[in-house]
């Protein structure tokens, strides 16, 4: 049986990877977009298949529409990824509070509006699946991207609740984290805070690190996808990529260890 998929910033990146291995296999995606003309060559070829949705996640109005009009148009919605979001760069003392805001509008109450939209239809089938598009960022942070940190952290708390809250339901919730790959959203759909000179030397270091690096395409996230939301026992979380397996674990190892040193304080705070 065909699955019915609602998944937003279908335009690129990993998105649209999502809508293709859902629409290959033969399943329907209702696909949302800032511009519906991003996805006007996946409607020449999968024609009703795909329902093309023009959204702004930040907008709980136009989300609630979209929930109802995929629903309406298929029937159902089986799979829910929540996909939409961009990267914040800066300084924690160098971004403002306008972007930082604006950040957490897209990537964290984005979310919540898609998520408190589908979950009627969801708790009243009894099914569905909410995939959660985090990011290693939301386990780790590095300098640079506390404010992008901060929105994923956020959304990795949220989920985590979510998941307890819904289970009960039928309802599976899964938070995918991928490590750095090739897509625009470090460079076109960024948001560069504006540099101050006595961070320059962090900018420079971070740049150089960045030229170094050779980050692969996100080829493989149809296949990977399709194993997440195939699977009986999904997981809560997964990493997408080499890079993720490999960092998140030792700073996560580095964590634990201070922990433990500083554990006779934590006894302390207790009076013992």
């Amino acid at each position: 049986m065909s699955k019915v998929w609602f998944v937003t910033g279908s335009s690129k990146g990993f998105g649209r990877e999502f809508v293709l291995a859902a629409l290959e296999r033969g399943d329907k995606v209702a696909a949302t977009a800032r511009n519906t003309d991003t996805l006007s060559d996946l409607v020449a070829k999968y024609g009703d298949a795909v329902l093309p949705i023009s959204l702004d996640v930040t907008n709980r109005d136009q989300v609630i529409a979209a929930v109802k009009s995929a629903h309406e148009t298929f029937g159902r919605i089986d799979i829910v990824i929540n996909n939409a979001g961009y990267g914040l760069f800066g300084a924690v003392e160098e971004i403002t509070d306008q972007q930082l805001r604006d950040q957490l509008e897209v990537n964290l109450f984005g979310v919540l509006h898609v998520t408190q939209a589908v979950l009627p239809i969801l708790r009243k089938q009894g099914s569905g699946h909410i995939i959660q598009i985090s990011s290693i960022g939301g386990l780790v942070a590095f300098p640079n991207l506390g404010g992008y940190h901060a929105s994923k952290w956020a959304l990795e708390a949220l989920s985590d609740s979510l998941a307890q809250e819904v289970a009960g339901f039928g309802v599976k919730v899964t938070l995918v984290e991928p490590g750095g790959f090739d897509t625009d959203w470090s460079t076109a759909s960024a948001v560069v805070a504006d540099a101050q000179p006595q961070y320059a030397p962090l900018h420079e270091g971070m740049a150089a690190q960045r030229a170094n690096t050779v980050q692969p395409k996100p080829v493989g996230f149809g296949a990977a996808i399709l194993k997440v939301v195939d699977a009986e026992t999904a997981p809560r979380r997964v990493f997408f990529g080499e890079m993720a397996t490999q960092i998140v674990p030792h700073i996560l190892n580095e964590r634990l260890a201070e922990l433990a040193e500083w554990a006779p304080v934590s006894l302390l705070a207790e009076g013992k």
